[in-house]
């Protein structure tokens, strides 16, 4: 896989005050480590950034420091304002030659099932997959093809072969299917009362934690 650079400064403060300065200027603060080191607080600029998270590509990220330092790592996590949608802070998870490490790797799906064209309806319930590898080994994504599923059919991940990593979700995890149409609700019959309906309840995600 191609690396991509990113170029980030070490940051001395960790304050919110600082943090909150640092999304001022257009860039996010972040949080680099691994196996063999120390935590290191960084901040990158927003729109170079941006692209290696809006994305449905895994990317080995070449972190370029402004102390000279030259990180191979990865995303690992990522924190979003609830309301705008921005990154407020993501985590880079370095890489050592060869130790496996693991990642999510989103999955891409290619073909119109047979069963759709039936009347079925394709139900995805797994968009990434976990998975353990080397770092030359990191997949850019997963090709699933899906264009021989009929109705009733599925795919697990116990039907996945891929070579040089090893997935960790359950064998028995339904990937995904194409399944009869739902049947219409009959109307309640003259007279009847409608059973009332549970209000349907909303979170939000939890704004950015304080770095310890």
């Amino acid at each position: 896989m191609e690396k991509v650079k990113l170029n980030g400064n070490v940051r001395e403060s960790i304050t919110k005050t600082s943090r909150s300065e640092i999304r001022r200027k257009g860039r996010v603060p972040g949080v680099y480590y691994s196996r063999h080191g120390n935590p290191i607080s960084i901040d990158v600029v927003e729109k170079e950034i941006n692209p290696m998270v809006f994305t449905k590509e895994t990317h080995l990220i070449s972190l370029q420091l402004n102390n000279n330092e030259e990180l191979d790592c990865v995303i690992k996590d990522v924190q979003f304002d609830p309301i705008t949608d921005r990154i407020v802070h993501f985590d880079l998870l370095g890489l050592t030659s060869g130790e496996t490490f693991q990642l999510e790797v989103p999955l891409q799906f290619h073909g119109s099932p047979a069963g759709v064209k039936d009347g079925g309806v394709i139900q995805t319930l797994l968009h990434k997959l976990d998975i353990e590898c080397l770092p030359k080994d990191i997949p850019q994504h997963i090709d699933i093809k899906i264009q021989d599923l009929k109705i009733g059919d599925a795919i697990h991940v116990k039907d996945l072969k891929l070579e040089n990593l090893t997935i960790l979700n359950p064998e028995d995890s339904v990937i995904v299917a194409v399944t009869h149409p739902k049947a219409e609700v009959e109307a309640p019959a003259e007279g009847a009362e409608e059973t009332p309906k549970e209000p349907e309840v909303i979170g939000k995600e939890k704004t950015e934690e304080e770095e310890k």
